[in-house]
């Protein structure tokens, strides 16, 4: 797993740049208004295989047609600003406190373009017997659910909890707070089951 960059929400840059230290409503606000925080992104890199078995009756088998192919899955991890709420931020003069809701996937996609089949080691036909485009959509849609179900074991909620810390103290401190502390509600990843059960698309 690459975590590629983090991501510079200009939106929130403004927001925050436009708001008075002391008005800790108005900076709730402007907050909230950023909505989905994406801070980082992450390209795992997947390899895709799968066998199929030619038999004569059930119990002789007669060959194996093999595949094997390379994949990325890119992914985009934040924070949703939106669940901010005033008893989240406290501001005691130059002294602001900000605890954020937990790490989330804003983004899954798992574009058809990173596919790459390995032309040495795969041998998808061979004789009285083949790999089908079916079996190899199978092959990739079980390799994708492969990388969904172990998203939380990805590292991605410490990396991207450093990388909003990061960029928020940068920007709260540019509205003069000398003191800024940041943590969050909670360890787990928010995965978006609607979002990950969408088709799997192109960027």
């Amino acid at each position: 797993m690459i975590p590629l960059r983090r991501l510079l929400p200009w939106g929130i840059i403004v927001f925050l740049l436009a708001c008075q230290p002391e008005d800790r409503s108005l900076v709730v606000g402007k907050i909230q208004q950023a909505s989905d925080l994406a801070t980082t992104e992450f390209t795992v890199e997947k390899i895709v295989h799968g066998t199929k078995t030619k038999k004569i009756a059930w119990f002789i088998k007669l060959n194996e047609a093999r595949f094997l192919a390379y994949s990325q899955a890119k992914i985009k991890a934040g924070v949703d600003l939106s669940q901010i709420g005033e008893s989240d931020v406290k501001i005691e003069g130059q002294k602001i406190t900000l605890r954020l809701p937990p790490v989330k996937i804003i983004n899954f996609s798992y574009p058809p373009s990173s596919f790459q089949e390995d032309s040495v080691i795969s041998d998808p036909k061979t004789f009285l017997n083949s790999i089908s485009v079916a079996d190899q959509e199978l092959f990739f849609r079980n390799a994708e659910l492969d990388i969904r179900n172990n998203l939380e074991y990805m590292g991605i909620v410490e990396t991207t909890q450093n990388h909003t810390r990061t960029l928020l103290r940068q920007l709260l401190r540019s509205l003069n707070y000398k003191e800024v502390y940041i943590s969050f509600s909670s360890d787990e990843l928010l995965i978006d089951k609607v979002n990950l059960t969408s088709p799997t698309t192109d960027d």
